[in-house]
């Protein structure tokens, strides 16, 4: 009888670690889901620079309020999103 309930304190315990770690997972797919919207790398306004992401909003560049940013424009040219250092680019020879 002992060994019963041994068994199946184990396998609930087993259960809700199991449904706990789903739960979490669902969570965190639901929040990268979320963070994907947000558009700032695309933005004509992102910089690609650690110091100053937007020159419009700097405070909510790459954050969740990014996300229904009113001065959004889609970027025209490709010089902000492929930007190297200059010890990084190869020399022509």
């Amino acid at each position: 009888m002992l060994t019963i309930c041994f068994i199946c304190l184990w396998v609930s315990m087993v259960l809700i670690f199991i449904v706990s770690v789903l739960q979490a997972l669902k969570h965190g797919i639901g929040h990268l889901k979320r963070l994907h919207q947000i558009p700032c790398s695309k933005c004509e306004f992102f910089t690609n620079d650690y110091r100053l992401k937007c020159t419009v909003h700097p405070i909510k560049a790459c954050n969740e309020e990014a996300i229904n940013c009113f001065d959004f424009e889609a970027k025209t040219t490709i010089t902000n999103i492929n930007h190297r250092p200059w010890w990084k680019l190869r020399k022509l020879v």
